[in-house]
């Protein structure tokens, strides 16, 4: 757990009326790490004045910190990854419900919670990566594909007990219902050609290696793997839109309840949703950015475009446990 506190830097070229009061403070507790929050509350105290003081922690951890610290909390924003843990979130009444034109015409409906008390602010693609020696880009087709007996133990997945993949799976039920998905898992597992993996680098690198032809993996590991070895043997496969399309997911944010400075926390999440800040809040972990105006970074185009699910990503959350005992009953594990 670790506290970092962002000075103003306050250039003379700043506007007054751009410019905070000398004491104006936001707290945020997050769950993103250090490195991919920084630049960017950086870049909002140099803009307006406002400093930006943070908490970094595991969700469910700060969640609870958040639930007890009561009305003496000092944080004005929880700021995590994945829909699901945002929903969780909300269902623990911590979130404020946030009225503003400028997050709902930058944040697309899907994308955001229908309650209005969470934000996305990045979004990332899981989706699937082959080895394209191994296999061609036709015989994919789908996330239900990879249950085909053709892929037998020729598969690589991460455990089924990271959120990522639980997500996954909750949009595939919320999309397609609870048997139909059920026979699709049960037909991974039948096709896994190793134990599950407990981290999505490693499916990508087994997929490199030939140890596995496909797996299923967030596109951000891709680009850390990508980055580090340009002639890496793997590639991204996106489904089509008749296929189902790409399961999508977000890191996100919401103003807190007993939020000290409750504006001032909105006008900070209208900031990261806008045109400014969205380019670099995504580039900074290879993400695509929420906002429909703004492009990703070249880096991330490269992969190529895709059409994404757009059932609204609160089904992560609400769908959740009953994904959970689906994988278990499924044996993936």
């Amino acid at each position: 757990m670790t506290w970092k506190l962002w000075p103003a830097v306050l250039s003379i070229f700043l506007s007054p009326l751009v410019q905070a009061a000398p004491d104006a403070t936001l707290t945020v507790y997050s769950e993103r790490k250090e490195h991919l929050i920084k630049p960017v509350f950086d870049a909002y105290t140099k803009k307006t004045g406002v400093k930006v003081k943070y908490l970094t922690d595991n969700t469910a951890t700060l969640i609870q910190r958040i639930k007890a610290e009561g009305t003496k909390s000092p944080a004005d924003i929880l700021l995590t990854v994945d829909a699901g843990n945002l929903w969780s979130a909300a269902q623990a009444g911590i979130f404020e419900e946030v009225k503003s034109e400028s997050l709902q015409k930058n944040v697309p409906a899907h994308l955001r919670d229908p309650g209005n008390r969470w934000f996305g602010l990045s979004q990332r693609a899981r989706t699937i990566v082959y080895n394209p020696t191994k296999v061609k880009p036709e015989q994919i087709k789908s996330f239900e594909n990879l249950a085909d007996p053709s892929f037998k133990k020729r598969l690589c997945l991460r455990s089924a007990k990271k959120v990522y993949n639980q997500s996954l799976v909750a949009m595939l039920v919320a999309e397609k219902g609870e048997a139909p998905v059920e026979k699709v898992v049960k037909g991974w597992v039948q096709n896994l050609a190793a134990p599950v993996f407990q981290d999505d680098t490693a499916v990508i690198d087994a997929v490199a290696a030939g140890q596995c032809d496909v797996g299923v993996v967030n596109t951000y590991y891709f680009g850390r793997a990508l980055e580090k070895n340009p002639k890496l043997s793997a590639k991204l496969f996106f489904p089509a839109k008749e296929a189902g399309g790409v399961h999508v997911n977000v890191s996100g944010a919401g103003v807190l309840k007993n939020a000290p400075h409750k504006a001032e926390a909105v006008k900070f999440l209208e900031w990261l949703a806008g045109p400014e800040a969205q380019g670099q809040f995504a580039q900074l972990n290879h993400e695509y950015p929420v906002n429909p105006a703004v492009s990703p970074s070249s880096f991330v185009q490269s992969w190529g475009k895709f059409d994404a699910m757009l059932i609204n990503m609160a089904k992560a959350g609400e769908l959740q446990e009953k994904a959970i005992k689906l994988m278990d009953r499924a044996g993936y594990n």
